[in-house]
C-alpha cells in the first residue's frame, strides 16, 4: 500500500512539474467528466442514457469548441443535456486552468511560481508577471463580448421563439465567440445551423463579430486596450491582424467566386446576400463552425480553399484553433527569405529566433500527418463498411475537426465508430496543440547546453 501510494505521489508530482501536461490532462478530464454527464438519461429528451462514444464525440467537440456532431444538439439533447454543452465550451474555450488560476486570483489566493507558470503556458503569454492582469482581461472580454452579442441575437430570436429566445442567444453567443459552431436552431431541420438565416444581416454579422473577438487572440487584446497609452503595437499583434484581414477578404473573395452561380448554396440569393454569406462562410472557416449556406453541396474547389483556410486558423492565445496564423506567416517568410538568399528569417526588420522557426515546423508537420491519419481512417473505414465518402469530404472533415472548425461535409453524422474515434483525437489533438502533446508525453526533457557535433547534410 505504501508502495502504491509513493508511485502515485511520484505520478501526480511528474504531471504537476510539465505544465504541458497539466493543461492536457486538464482538458482530458474535462472531456471524460462531460461524456459521463451526457450519458445521463436526464440529458437527452428521449429520457434514454446515451452510448458511450456519442457522449464521448459530443463532449469532446465542445470542449474543444470544435462543433462537428453526431446528434443534432436541439432534437436529442434535452435542456440539462444543452446547458451542460454551453458549459463544456465555456470552460473549454477558456481552458480548465485559466478558469482555475482566475478564481484564485479572485478569491486573493496566493499563486505559487509553478501555478503561474503553468498558466502562462494556458493563455499563451510570454510574461509570467503579466499573466495575473492577463486572466483578469481574458475574462472581462468574454463576458463583455457575449453579453453584448446576446443582447444583439436576442432582439432578433426573443420576437421569434418568446422566452426560448433567451438561451437560444446566450447559446449561440457563446459559441460564437468560442468559435465552437454549436447551435440549437435543431427545430428549423436537423443539423441546418444558420442556414435559415442566410438573409439575416443582424444574425450573420454579430456572429461574424464574435468570432473573430474570440479568435484574435487575447494577448492581442490587451495590446490594443493599452494601444492609446503606450502608442505601440508589437510585431505579434500586427501579424495577427493584418493575417487576419488578409484571409477573411481573400476567403470571401474565393467563396464567392467559386458559388456565386452555385443554385444548391448561393446561386438564387440577391447580390447583397451572396456578398454577405461569402465573407460568413470566411470568417466561420476560421475555427468557428456555423455555416450558413449548405456545406456538402459547395463544389469541391470551394471545400478545398476552405481547408486551406481551416488548417491555418486563427491566432494564438484565443478561442480558435489550427496551426495558427503566426505560423503560416513565419513559414512563408522564412521560405521568401531562404528564396532571396539569407540565412536568417526577417520579419518587419527583425530576426525570428531559430526556435520559433523549429516550432512552428514541428507544429505545420505533426498537423499534416495527425490530418493525414484521420483522412485515411475516415475514407477506408467507411467503403469497408459500405458507406462512400470522396476523399475530398473525408480532408475537409478530418482538417475540421484538427483546426476545431466543426464545419461539416456529412460525414460526421454518418460516420461508423473507427471514423468518430479518428476524430475524437483529432479534435483533442487540435485543441491542446501538436507540440504541447508531444511534450505532455514526454518522460524527459533534453538539457540544454549540450554540445554535439555539427552535422552536414545535402538538402534541396
Amino acid at each position: 500500500m505504501l508502495l502504491q501510494a509513493k508511485r502515485r505521489i511520484k505520478f501526480l508530482s511528474s504531471v504537476l512539474s510539465n505544465p504541458a501536461r497539466v493543461i492536457v490532462s486538464s482538458f482530458a478530464l474535462l472531456i471524460l467528466t462531460g461524456a459521463l454527464i451526457l450519458m445521463l438519461p436526464i440529458c437527452s429528451k428521449s429520457g434514454l442514457p446515451t452510448d458511450f462514444i456519442s457522449a464521448l464525440f459530443t463532449a469532446t467537440s465542445a470542449t474543444c469548441v470544435t462543433g462537428l456532431i453526431v446528434v443534432d444538439t436541439f432534437t436529442y439533447f434535452s435542456i440539462v443535456g444543452q446547458v451542460v454543452i454551453l458549459l463544456l465550451i465555456q470552460l473549454g474555450g477558456l481552458g480548465l486552468v485559466t478558469f482555475a488560476t482566475f478564481f484564485n486570483i479572485a478569491i486573493r489566493k496566493r499563486i505559487g511560481l509553478k501555478s503561474l507558470y503553468i498558466a502562462q503556458e494556458s493563455v499563451s503569454s510570454d510574461n509570467m508577471s503579466d499573466v495575473g492582469r492577463l486572466l483578469k482581461l481574458i475574462f472581462i472580454v468574454t463576458i463583455s463580448f457575449e453579453f453584448v452579442g446576446a443582447c444583439i441575437l436576442a432582439s432578433v430570436f426573443i420576437p421569434q421563439y418568446g422566452q426560448a429566445g433567451i438561451f437560444i442567444s446566450i447559446f449561440t453567443a457563446v459559441s460564437a465567440y468560442c468559435n465552437a459552431g454549436f447551435d440549437l436552431f435543431g427545430f428549423q431541420g436537423e443539423y441546418s445551423s444558420l442556414v435559415n438565416y442566410h438573409d439575416n444581416p443582424v444574425v450573420l454579422i454579430t456572429i461574424m463579430a464574435l468570432i473573430i473577438c474570440g479568435g484574435l487572440g487575447f494577448i492581442v487584446w490587451q495590446e490594443l486596450f493599452v494601444f492609446k497609452k503606450r502608442k505601440h503595437i508589437s510585431l505579434h499583434t500586427t501579424i495577427v491582424l493584418v493575417a487576419t484581414v488578409s484571409l477573411i477578404l481573400l476567403g470571401a473573395l474565393f467563396v464567392g467566386l467559386f458559388e456565386w452561380s452555385n443554385m444548391n448554396t448561393m446561386g438564387d440569393m440577391t447580390t447583397g446576400e451572396k456578398v454577405l454569406n461569402s465573407f460568413f462562410q470566411s470568417v466561420t472557416a476560421r475555427t468557428a463552425g456555423f455555416n450558413s449556406i449548405a456545406i456538402e453541396k459547395m463544389f469541391g474547389i470551394t471545400k478545398l480553399f476552405m481547408v486551406i483556410l481551416m488548417f491555418i486558423g486563427a491566432a494564438p492565445g484565443g478561442t480558435g484553433g489550427g496551426i495558427k496564423v503566426t505560423t503560416f506567416y513565419v513559414l512563408v517568410m522564412t521560405v521568401v527569405c531562404v528564396m532571396r538568399g539569407k540565412d536568417e528569417t526577417i520579419i518587419g526588420k527583425r530576426k525570428v529566433d531559430k526556435s520559433v522557426i523549429y516550432k512552428a515546423m514541428a507544429v505545420t508537420s505533426i498537423a499534416l500527418l495527425v490530418v493525414f491519419v484521420s483522412t485515411s481512417t475516415i475514407f477506408f473505414t467507411s467503403h469497408a463498411g459500405g458507406v462512400n465518402f470522396s476523399e475530398i469530404d473525408a480532408l475537409f472533415e478530418s482538417v475540421s475537426a484538427f483546426a476545431t472548425v466543426g464545419l461539416t461535409s456529412g460525414v460526421s453524422g454518418v460516420a461508423n465508430t473507427a471514423s468518430r474515434i479518428a476524430l475524437i483525437f483529432t479534435m483533442f489533438i487540435g485543441r491542446v496543440g501538436p507540440v504541447s502533446l508531444a511534450l505532455s508525453l514526454a518522460m524527459k526533457l533534453q538539457k540544454k547546453n549540450t554540445v554535439l557535433p555539427e552535422a552536414k547534410i545535402m538538402v534541396g
